[in-house]
């Protein structure tokens, strides 16, 4: 059965009121094709369009930020091909987190960190029998060469898996608000959670991806108290993404970047504090240069 294609993004991104800093970088997207060189693998959901790496540099342009990082499309499996191409093309734009198997070797893990992979990613068993489990093993050989490990739980799922990554080594980089249900608020069970393992100074939230957390349309207002709450709770732990080109929207409304970008001025509403977030921290963290003065 062939999976469904995924809607497109918004192919016209609006200047967002948002003037984002020098060095400002959206922590996570996906890019896809050509089709004909990457087909996709039998155990994606979605098959997508072609996104490719200058689609997304012009929207990084008009939304005024320098870089983004390339998170292996879940379409692709484990396959890192597209990614390696793309950062060999793009080195100094693109940093990548890959999707890797358990049995990686380090000469592999080597030859990724060359090309500019700076992560790896384990999903929750939700998202795909074809995608990376938690691994202890790649997760100790990222470690050993600064990478981040990232976890996309399913929503809800947090709480169970919090222990084992806590025991994992190294930056722990939590998904799309960590995958919490909006609806619960800041007082469930998940969030105190969440507070926990943010105060062990090991790991970080993406602040992307509302939808993921909500079936309600933009401005995805439950999120917003969750989104205040981190702010206040470990503004030093924080990143942002787009999440481009938001596949799995189907029956849904597809956000515009510009008016995504922008929900930082109400999630984030000091400026030096949301400079950090997209600027100074998620350079630190994914391996950016200094940026340039403007």
């Amino acid at each position: 059965m062939t999976p469904p294609l995924t809607p497109p993004p918004d192919p016209n991104p609006r200047a967002p009121r948002l003037r984002c800093p020098p060095g400002s970088v959206d922590c996570q997207i996906h890019l896809f094709g050509p089709a004909t060189e990457y087909p996709f693998d039998p155990g994606s959901k979605y098959v997508s369009e072609d996104r490719l790496p200058e689609e997304s540099i012009r929207i990084q342009d008009t939304l005024g930020l320098d870089h983004a990082v390339i998170v292996s499309g879940g379409g692709y499996g484990m396959d890192t091909r597209h990614l390696c191409d793309t950062l060999q093309r793009f080195p100094d734009r693109f940093r990548g987190v890959a999707l890797l198997p358990g049995d990686t070797q380090p000469a592999e893990m080597e030859r990724l960190h060359g090309l500019g992979v700076r992560g790896t990613r384990f999903v929750s068993p939700r998202h795909g029998t074809h995608l990376p489990q938690i691994s202890e093993r790649v997760a100790a050989m990222a470690a050993d060469l600064g990478w981040v490990i990232q976890f996309y739980p399913g929503q809800g799922e947090l709480e169970s898996f919090a222990d084992r990554l806590l025991d994992l080594p190294g930056q722990i980089v939590l998904d799309h608000f960590a995958a919490i249900p909006a609806a619960g608020g800041t007082e469930q069970a998940a969030f105190t959670t969440l507070l926990r393992m943010l105060d062990t100074g090991r790991v970080w939230v993406r602040v992307s991806g509302p939808m993921r957390c909500t079936k309600e349309d933009f401005p995805y207002p439950s999120v917003t108290p969750i989104a205040k709450a981190l702010v206040a709770h470990a503004p030093e732990r924080l990143v942002w993404g787009s999440d481009w080109p938001h596949v799995n929207m189907a029956g849904r409304v597809m956000p515009n970047d510009g008016d995504l970008l922008d929900l930082l001025l109400e999630w984030v509403p000091d400026e030096a504090v949301r400079n950090r977030i997209l600027s100074d921290q998620a350079r630190e963290l994914y391996d950016f240069p200094a940026p340039a003065s403007r």
